[in-house]
């Protein structure tokens, strides 16, 4: 059985004490680090961007998941790449052809770092499937993308499951990753659905027991 893997999200840390909360996180185990990146258009609101991501480029011991809730994805591919991204996931619905998604996949790909592809929640996942041989991974958004501490959308547990069987079925390796609502309760049931990769912001970050609740989501 294939190890939980844990990616707060730093949109729900503390920015006073960066330094702190990411000492934090890599203390209760996690492997990865989710940037949500908004650009006040594709999704309405504005967050961080590449600044953030240079300030900690090979500081820390994570993977650094960035998550390009943006407009052009293509425009700042190169950008991501270069100031420390080592997974760089772009939407579905923020480009207009298959053959630009493929293009943006070629792009982060000649970076040497990882593609990931994600779509929100109205779209069908059947969108995914022409691109999961080619991608690292694919993000189920299980809130609608924006804004931190939303409630679960149990549909998305669906998306999962018609992933997992296809890539299973397919001997692929691809990974699949879920965003929003996470906690010891959705948790659990992601990964009972086929999730490799839980992102997971508000629930650990407001809590004094951050460690604990991290322990849960891994199962330790």
């Amino acid at each position: 059985m294939k190890k939980t893997i844990l990616a707060p999200s730093i949109l729900a840390a503390d920015f006073r004490f960066l330094d702190r909360e990411i000492k934090k996180i890599i203390a209760g185990g996690a492997k990865y680090l989710h940037f949500d990146v908004m650009d006040g258009h594709f999704v309405d609101n504005i967050s961080f961007g590449i600044p953030v991501l240079k300030s900690i480029k090979d500081k820390y011991p994570l993977v650094n998941d960035v998550h390009l809730m943006i407009s052009d994805p293509l425009k700042y591919i190169d950008s991501f790449a270069a100031n420390g991204a080592d997974i760089i996931t772009f939407h579905y619905e923020a480009l207009n052809s298959d053959e630009e998604r493929f293009l943006a996949i070629e792009k982060i790909k000649a970076h040497g770092i990882k593609a990931g592809m994600t779509i929100k929640p109205a779209t069908a996942v059947e969108v995914l499937l022409p691109f999961l041989s080619h991608l690292h991974l694919v993000l189920i958004m299980s809130v609608e993308p924006g804004f931190g501490g939303q409630g679960f959308i149990a549909s998305s547990l669906n998306k999962v499951k018609v992933l997992r069987n296809y890539i299973d079925n397919n001997h692929l390796e691809t990974l699949i990753e879920i965003d929003g609502g996470i906690n010891d309760k959705t948790g659990r049931l992601a990964k009972d659905a086929g999730v490799d990769i839980l992102v997971a912001g508000s629930y650990l970050f407001s809590s004094r027991l951050i460690k604990k609740r991290m322990a849960g989501l891994l199962d330790e």
